[in-house]
């Protein structure tokens, strides 16, 4: 590998509990920031390099404006170094809100009686999909609780279900994976059915408060969940999400986790997550939250330019739990990824009907429920290049060979031809004129800036051609 982890600790060992809360609290505790060596750290982060527990603890106690502001600006200058001006977008399909735990913080837990449940059936599942499609999305992400009938076998044939819905010119080319963790031969069945990254949080980092929320049900088992992407990774599913739900804990440990856990799947695996997430706490039926540990706007964004900071080679998730204001400025910072279009309410994407939130039928609450084309409107007018890119995942570079490419940027050479090859169909199949229009500007001016980089634009050009004439999936 062309990256060095730091030395391994002795907790890193395969499927073993890695997590040491003395440890990571002895560094926050411990630990000054300079302006000096502020500096030096962000300019590690900028050299693609990943930060030490203890460089990542220097930039969480940087209390200084100005220091913070300097942060933020080292993340948004990475994030376009690595990342261009991309934002890759998708849409979460809840599949079943059957739960067999009882989490305080979650709508769906056992002991909330006024929720609804429910599990698509296939001709449901299929109607989703449909509707999905119609709008332009080619990236889902399933949901599922953690209930007996969503089995390794049952996720799986739902995978198969969603790939083989064909509409017009609209197919979902990516499933992602949120659900309950699984046992090897277990993650061996799902990955079978084609899945790209398959995600497990946390929660919270922290042993003894997730003792606090995690009531009763299987995921009372801290450590089978901290090691359950251990098992995935022994199964041959090397593209893993991780993340925490800041709110639950104090957002310095969780950030340090995550950074912790990052370090983990380097030493025992020589790869990274494929994503970080980071949703904050929001209201959702039937709960009763300490209130201690919210994460306020300004303390996100700065956990945010941290984290990019931290781990400059992996995706960032940004959900639509955020209201519309905080996604505008967050994804300055470091984000990759965002939903848009977000319904939780299970089977409401094929009902034409306005809804209303309820949360008696849903997990959460969201924030932003903007249409995809308007998310995508907004990304246009502010310099954004919308993505329905999926060729690493098709073309094998994942996991470790992902890492390969990423690390270094040269991800870059495939990311931004292939973003304006899918925001290409995007406006020729499912945009509005004033849509289109602005999303052939900034085509042609991403085209312009490619080609001062010696990109080859006239391939990329013949391909958006070949789009315009009626092709569809041509990537790099």
């Amino acid at each position: 590998m062309i990256f060095t982890p730091e030395k391994c600790s002795i907790r890193d060992q395969r499927m073993k509990p890695f997590i040491d809360p003395d440890e990571l609290w002895k560094f926050i505790n411990n630990t000054s920031s300079t302006r000096e060596r502020i500096r030096e750290i962000i300019a590690k982060s900028l050299s693609k390099a990943r930060l030490t527990l203890e460089e990542t603890a220097v930039l969480i106690n940087a209390s200084d404006p100005e220091l913070i502001e300097e942060i933020k600006q080292g993340a948004r200058t990475l994030k376009e170094k690595i990342y261009g001006n991309r934002i890759v977008l998708f849409a979460p399909l809840y599949v079943g809100n059957k739960c067999t735990n009882n989490c305080n913080y979650c709508g769906f837990r056992t002991g909330n009686k006024s929720a609804i449940r429910m599990t698509l059936s296939d001709e449901e599942l299929i109607r989703e999909v449909e509707a999905l499609e119609d709008t332009g999305q080619k990236r889902l992400i399933l949901v599922y609780g953690e209930h007996p009938d969503y089995s390794p076998e049952y996720i799986a044939h739902t995978v198969k279900v969603v790939y083989g819905v064909k509409k017009g010119n609209g197919e979902i080319r990516r499933v992602n994976i949120n659900a309950a963790p699984l046992d090897i031969e277990g993650f061996r069945i799902v990955k079978e059915s084609g899945i790209g990254t398959y995600q497990v949080f946390q929660e919270t980092y922290h042993p003894e408060a997730y003792k606090w929320y995690h009531l009763g049900g299987k995921k009372r088992d801290y450590e089978y969940r901290l090691t359950s992407l251990d098992r995935a990774q022994e199964a041959g599913v090397d593209d893993v999400g991780i993340g925490a739900l800041f709110g639950l804990y104090d957002w310095r440990f969780e950030v340090m986790s995550l950074v912790r856990h990052t370090n983990h799947f380097e030493a025992c695996y020589d790869v990274g997550p494929h994503t970080v997430s980071f949703p904050r706490l929001q209201h959702a039926s039937m709960i009763d939250m300490d209130k201690n540990y919210l994460v306020k706007d300004d303390e996100f964004v700065r956990l945010v330019a941290i984290l990019r900071l931290a781990v400059p080679y992996t995706g960032m998730i940004l959900t639509a739990r955020e209201p519309v204001h905080v996604r505008r400025e967050v994804m300055q910072f470091g984000v990759s990824q965002i939903d848009g279009g977000t319904k939780l309410e299970l089977g409401t994407y094929s009902d034409k009907k306005e809804h209303n939130q309820d949360l008696n039928k849903e997990q959460f609450q969201i924030n932003d429920s903007r249409s995809l084309n308007e998310i995508i409107d907004e990304l246009l007018e502010t310099g954004y290049l919308p993505s329905f890119c999926t060729s690493c995942y098709r073309m094998g570079r994942t996991g470790e060979h992902f890492m390969e490419f990423s690390v270094p940027g040269f991800i870059k050479r495939y990311c931004s031809p292939n973003a304006i090859l899918t925001l290409s169909e995007y406006l020729s199949d499912y945009a509005p004129e004033t849509t289109r229009q602005k999303g052939w500007q900034i085509i042609e001016k991403d085209l312009a800036d490619l080609e001062k980089h010696h990109q080859d634009v006239d391939e990329i050009r013949r391909r958006i051609e070949r789009i315009k004439q009626g092709e569809r999936d041509l990537y790099f």
